[in-house]
């Protein structure tokens, strides 16, 4: 029997890169995963794609930021398939530049689907999983919000508001079963640092003792950890996945 077999799972941010491997990963083991995201048409693709690989994927469009949407994705799920057993907040976006030229509505942006987004879902689940007795959160930080970084006041913000809203959550849902746990990655391979040069490239490994960057496995795995059985006795940590980069 798989680990996660018959476990039915919310993925946000699931249309590419981290939250997509999250799906992979936990659908692999047998979840039965809803993966939300703005990008509709990158979402069928995915659903086709994990099709073809006998994986069980259904694509939600959903807007994080929008209180509507995040109730009626929680509520669609539910009442198709009885229960929620696992969320995963990890939609994010970023809008980079120095403090005095961030402009108030790329604040406000990333504040709204970074950090309001998980909100937003972690109320409406809580919800269920409270009367279920039973539920796993894990919410997407980023080692920028333990450490800061020039050029992302917003996004640092909503990272480091990420780590304290999952200690609250974990505190208040302790006594019904329910764990809420972060993973903060550090640097990852994605399209974004495919596009650096190789000078560029090795001034980033020069930050990180284990000299490489991270790739989408490595997040999709410690996430895979929190959410399984193995992980039932840690709530309200933030797990490291920078490779030493920040310790």
């Amino acid at each position: 029997m798989k680990r996660f077999e018959g476990k039915v799972s919310l993925v946000t941010g699931a249309a590419q890169g981290i939250g997509k491997k999250i799906v992979e990963v936990l659908a692999s083991e047998g979840a039965i995963v809803y993966g939300g995201d703005i990008k509709e048409d990158l979402l069928k693709e995915n659903e086709q794609e994990f099709k073809e690989k006998g994986l069980i994927f259904h694509s939600v469009v959903l807007n994080v930021s929008d209180t509507s949407s995040c109730e009626n994705c929680i509520k669609f799920i539910t009442e198709k398939e009885g229960k929620l057993d696992f969320l995963v907040n990890n939609a994010g976006v970023t809008r980079d530049t120095l403090l005095l030229r961030m402009k108030e509505e790329d604040w406000d942006l990333v504040l709204n689907i970074n950090l309001k987004g998980a909100f937003l879902l972690t109320k409406f689940a809580a919800k269920i999983m409270m009367n279920q007795r039973c539920g796993r959160i894990v919410n997407i930080s980023s080692v920028v919000g333990l450490m800061g970084n020039p050029g992302q006041a917003n996004y640092c913000s909503s990272k480091a508001g990420i780590i304290g809203f999952t200690k609250s959550v974990a505190r208040e849902l302790a006594s019904r079963g329910i764990t809420c746990n972060a993973v903060a990655p550090g640097y990852i391979q994605t399209p974004m640092t495919e596009a650096l040069d190789e000078r560029q490239k090795e001034a980033l490994k020069s930050l990180i003792p284990l000299n490489r960057l991270g790739t989408v496995d490595d997040v999709a795995n410690a996430v895979k950890f929190l959410l399984s059985d193995d992980a039932s006795y840690i709530t309200g940590q933030v797990l490291s996945v920078n490779g030493g980069m920040y310790m």
